[in-house]
């Protein structure tokens, strides 16, 4: 059992699971029904996304090194407000009884929020799949 971090609107892979969705917002223009049925997510879990202020920030900051690591500096400490951090020690005890995923539309991980999120996981014992 375990955790797999992927692109939400990419194909499913066998045995993944439940998505959750760690986006700010739903896609626009997709009906809720229809979550589950296509390739987006089965649950909508803002509280694991950051927030938008710091999405905000992270968007016009052009993206370098610097903004990155004050992104990353910033999301790890909305992530350490009790709600969330305990959503994530939730996450990471389910990781080693069930499959399912988390995952964001950005189209690269490695600068995604859910690259830090698979860490913040993976630092809480979570079982994560590749």
């Amino acid at each position: 059992m375990a955790i797999r971090v992927v692109r939400l609107g990419t194909p499913r892979k066998a045995h993944e699971g439940l998505r959750l969705g760690t986006v700010r917002r739903p896609p626009r223009g997709v009906p809720k029904a229809e979550f589950g049925k296509r390739d987006f997510y089965d649950v909508w879990m803002p509280d694991l996304a950051p927030s938008q202020e710091l999405v905000g920030e992270i968007l016009h900051s052009g993206g370098d090194e610097k903004a990155w690591r004050a992104f990353e500096r910033k999301y790890r400490a909305e992530m350490k407000q009790p709600e969330r951090a305990r959503l994530l020690d939730l996450l990471a005890a389910l990781s080693v009884e069930t499959n399912f995923a988390v995952g964001c539309y950005c189209e690269r991980e490695e600068r995604c929020h859910r690259s830090i999120l698979r860490k913040l996981l993976e630092e809480r014992g979570a079982a994560i799949r590749k």
